[in-house]
């Protein structure tokens, strides 16, 4: 594997100095803590990384120290202004403080073996190059010194400022030892390889597909948490489609993995449900940054699979696929460990009701759209969002057609909402008035009268209004045999 050449003390034998990329007053404080306790310290990881590329400046600093990086923290947090606390976290031997808005976590150098049932470390202390070597990728291994005799020189025993240029995510050492003793970092492959639109070195992406099963060791919230990271991405396909190729995606969301393929009967085929899905996810993350609707993007079509059907006279049919796939999100939810909430709620809403604006396109009727508008609630601006990125049509007349269907779709739903105030509507009757009117204890006329207001509003037979509702409720009331 190639690497840059170094001298005994891991220096490079050309030393660029970044002495800027560590400019914030934290690091001299850093620097001399690390004095006072006759230590190294180093600056490493995803902060060289991303000041090297010019992204953002993180927020997250992690700092190596050649000793103990708990004392190191404490000696810093005694040197800076205010005293921050420090947070300790004795069985990684790492702690953590904040300052100026900044998150910085100190460790200790250190080496690491694994055991082949886990990916958590047996630890030992190490040098700087024992710390570089247990380090995931190449890009993520360069470190800059804190220390006063070379204060600002980049150590980069792996040449990952070569592979930065080259747009390369590549493991310091073997891939194989790399991804087999923690399997996420398979996962974090391919996140970076989405977020920076980076390629994966050959040898690695053939390791991540012949280790793929040991993924099955990592526990579903840092599994999910990766996901997450690669959904939020600019174009998460980058990262979709690798998890799929290396196989990953069949341990993770076999769902996904089930949708791809296209078959043919009698010449007819459908379109590959897989890629259909990842082009809508990269629709969508053009317009949102909101997690929830991107997730909602990803299993829109979970349901395809399952329903798919064959008719002669039809053709390829997926009926019902928007209630099964609904159902499929409580279950996917289940097994991935995330939250049973209202988030969830959320995904199954905009998957159920994904199809309702296509449908309505065709005959913009007031009634289907108060329907619309009032099952969808507050959330229908997502819904629609959600709609228009379904479009993936290669056909530029389908496309337009499309898009001006929706559009006509959104001026209807703009018309009625400002007439009818059915966004979130709460029948101006209320089951303790039609008691009162009726003196009637708790039963299931009650609930009879209710549902038929709320129909009736939403059918357009009475408007949003109390003096029509209370009409029609006498008359239904009337209708099933009650009395004021």
């Amino acid at each position: 594997m190639e690497r840059s050449n170094t001298s005994e003390n891991n220096m490079p034998e050309s030393t660029p100095n970044y002495q800027s990329a560590i400019s914030l007053p934290v690091f001299e404080y850093i620097s001399s803590a690390a004095v006072a306790l006759n230590t190294d310290s180093y600056v490493i990881g995803g902060f060289v990384r991303d000041f090297i590329l010019k992204r953002s400046k993180s927020k997250d600093i992690d700092i190596v120290a050649v000793g103990s990086g708990i004392e190191l923290a404490n000696k810093v947090a005694e040197l800076l202004p205010r005293k921050p606390k420090v947070q300790i976290f004795k069985t990684y031997g790492t702690a953590m403080l904040k300052f100026d808005q900044l998150e910085i976590e100190f460790v200790g150098a250190r080496k690491e073996s694994y055991e082949r049932h886990s990916r958590n470390p047996i630890v030992d202390s190490g040098s700087l190059k024992d710390d570089q070597n247990r380090r995931d990728f190449t890009i993520n291994a360069m470190a800059i010194s804190l220390n006063k005799d070379n204060f600002g020189v980049l150590l980069d025993p792996f040449n990952g400022l070569g592979d930065l240029a080259r747009k390369l995510i590549k493991t310091p050492l073997d891939p194989d030892i790399t991804f087999s003793d923690d399997p996420l970092r398979m996962m974090r492959a391919i996140r970076f390889s989405s977020q920076l639109n980076f390629k994966i070195d050959s040898d690695s992406l053939d390791s991540i597909t012949r280790n793929a099963k040991r993924i099955q060791i990592v526990s579903q919230e840092r599994v999910v948490e990766e996901l997450h990271k690669i959904l939020m991405s600019d174009q998460p396909s980058i990262g979709l489609k690798l998890l799929h190729e290396t196989g990953l995606m069949n341990f993770i969301l076999p769902e996904l993995s089930d949708l791809k393929g296209v078959e043919q009967i009698k010449g007819q085929k459908h379109k590959d449900n897989f890629y259909h899905t990842l082009q809508v996810v990269d629709n969508i993350s053009k317009k949102t940054d909101k997690l929830w609707l991107r997730w909602a993007a990803l299993l829109h079509d979970i349901g395809k699979a399952p329903t798919k059907n064959f008719d002669k006279k039809l053709g390829w049919t997926f009926h019902g696929h928007e209630f099964v796939g609904s159902k499929m999100v409580k279950k996917i939810f289940i097994r991935l460990k995330m939250p049973l909430n209202e988030k969830m709620k959320y995904v199954q809403k905009i998957v159920m009701m994904s199809s309702r604006p296509v449908i309505i396109a065709d005959n913009v009727t007031d009634s289907a759209v108060r329907r619309l508008i009032f099952d969808a609630g507050n959330d229908l601006d997502d819904l629609m969002i959600h709609c228009e990125a379904d479009i993936t049509t290669k056909n530029l007349i389908k496309e337009k057609q499309y898009l001006n269907n929706f559009a006509l779709v959104r001026q209807k739903i703009k018309e009625v909402e400002e007439r009818d105030h059915v966004r979130n509507f709460q029948p101006p009757i209320t089951g303790e008035l039609i008691m009162q009117t009726f003196d009637l204890s708790p039963c299931r006329e009650i609930g009879i009268i209710k549902d038929a207001i709320k129909e009736a509003i939403l059918e357009g037979e009475i408007s949003n209004d109390y003096d029509e509702a209370f009409s029609f409720m006498l008359k239904k009331a009337a209708a099933i045999g009650l009395k004021r």
